[in-house]
């Protein structure tokens, strides 16, 4: 999952593009942007759009985001999007790893009462959206098994410190904003899981968005969201690892392969390599779509 685009699940013009994504995943947003006159309307549009799809069609992996735990929408967006079986379900506004733990426990029961295998609905989480889930970052990790990505988001942040502005007069994120995204980067790899980089909300500035992708890749996450079509194509270029890096990962994992599951350092073109550069190498292949295992 390179790119996540955004989609509001009540825009049918938005929908029927959809299927024609070049984004990796869709995110069909019954949450923000989606006022709360049509909550009901959204869910509606959302299951029409998941039974117009083609069976065998061609599509991004489609996950939905509901509404947080303390709007009281949650679960009657769960009873509708569960039984439509997406991909993933994001949770925004994630106060904790009680709170994954509680709605992958509501995902189990609607999964059982649709007859769908329990924890085949993956489950992503938006953990920087409130001053709550930075302070508890740390009990996100290993609460469930069908966490599959932690995002961090910047906006609804900045609403609730009452911060007028997330950035500095440079462009730069601020000092707790900065927090916000190195968190997300140690949450997400002490769990085990993608760490999903924000989104870029000024979609017209191309060499921004191809500025902060890059010190996305260089810090470890694995994609970012988008808000705009026009975003995927540069977002997909920057998470797209280059064919040079790959073979030199392919490379570093068969000579470790070769040397057996004891070897320690090894050489590289004259230079040390270790087992460091090894779990590299096979995070670049599995960038590249390729399976590190079956190399």
């Amino acid at each position: 999952m390179r790119s996540l685009l955004f989609v509001p699940a009540d825009s049918e013009k938005k929908l029927a593009k959809v299927s024609a994504s070049e984004a990796d995943a869709v995110i069909l947003d019954l949450e923000d942007s989606v006022s709360a006159a049509r909550k009901a309307e959204a869910r509606s549009m959302l299951a029409a759009f998941f039974r117009s799809l083609q069976p065998a069609g061609t599509c991004p992996r489609l996950i939905v985001r509901v509404n947080a735990l303390d709007t009281g929408l949650t679960d009657d967006d769960l009873k509708i999007v569960v039984p439509l079986k997406p991909s993933a379900i994001l949770l925004p506004k994630a106060g904790n790893g009680a709170e994954l733990q509680d709605i992958s426990a509501r995902i189990a029961v609607l999964e059982a009462e649709s007859d769908i295998e329990d924890g085949s609905i993956r489950l992503h989480a938006l953990m920087t959206e409130t001053a709550g889930g930075l302070l508890n970052a740390a009990t996100f990790s290993g609460k469930t098994g069908r966490l599959e990505a932690l995002a961090w988001g910047g906006e609804d942040l900045a609403a609730a410190i009452g911060a007028s502005s997330n950035r500095d007069e440079a462009g730069s994120y601020t000092e707790v904003f900065r927090l916000a995204r190195s968190l997300t980067l140690l949450t997400a790899a002490d769990a085990g899981v993608e760490a999903i980089d924000t989104v870029f909300t000024d979609y017209k500035d191309e060499a921004g968005l191809a500025r902060e992708c890059a010190a996305a890749v260089r810090d470890g996450f694995s994609g970012k969201m988008a808000i705009h079509p026009a975003q995927v194509p540069i977002i997909n270029a920057a998470f797209t690892p280059p064919p040079g890096d790959v073979e030199r990962a392919k490379t570093i994992i068969q000579l470790f392969a070769d040397a057996g599951r004891d070897a320690g350092v090894l050489s590289l073109d004259g230079k040390m390599i270790d087992r460091p550069h090894l779990r590299q190498a096979e995070r670049i292949v599995r960038r590249a779509g390729l399976d590190p295992t079956s190399l």
